[in-house]
């Protein structure tokens, strides 16, 4: 499903990974091990890009960066969790496209 959607939305992804490929789930830290050793890259040349506070903690601590991007209403008007960076991350972006200014894209 993401992989279509990246396509249709002409997103130009080296690869779309997950559990499938991995065998185990965030924030189990072979999640993004497994994932950094797929890609033939370092932890410190990787950067997880999340808006959940804990999904950035467990890959901070395998030694990738980290870049938290604000999605207050994902879980509707009500969300109380993850509406803001708890930690300090390498990053904290609005939205994407701050993201992309931030890295200078």
């Amino acid at each position: 499903l993401i992989v279509n959607m990246a396509k249709h939305a002409g997103l130009p992804w080296d690869a779309v990974l997950g559990a499938e490929v991995t065998g185990h789930y965030k924030p189990q830290p072979e999640a993004y091990l497994k994932t950094v050793q797929f890609l033939d890259l370092a932890p410190e040349d990787c950067l997880m890009v999340a808006a959940h506070n804990s999904d950035l903690v467990a890959a901070g601590n395998c030694g990738l960066g980290t870049a938290f991007v604000s999605r207050p209403t994902e879980y509707g008007t009500g969300q109380t969790a993850d509406k803001e960076a708890e930690n300090d991350y390498h990053y904290v972006a609005r939205d994407f496209l701050d993201l992309a200014d931030q890295l200078g894209c």
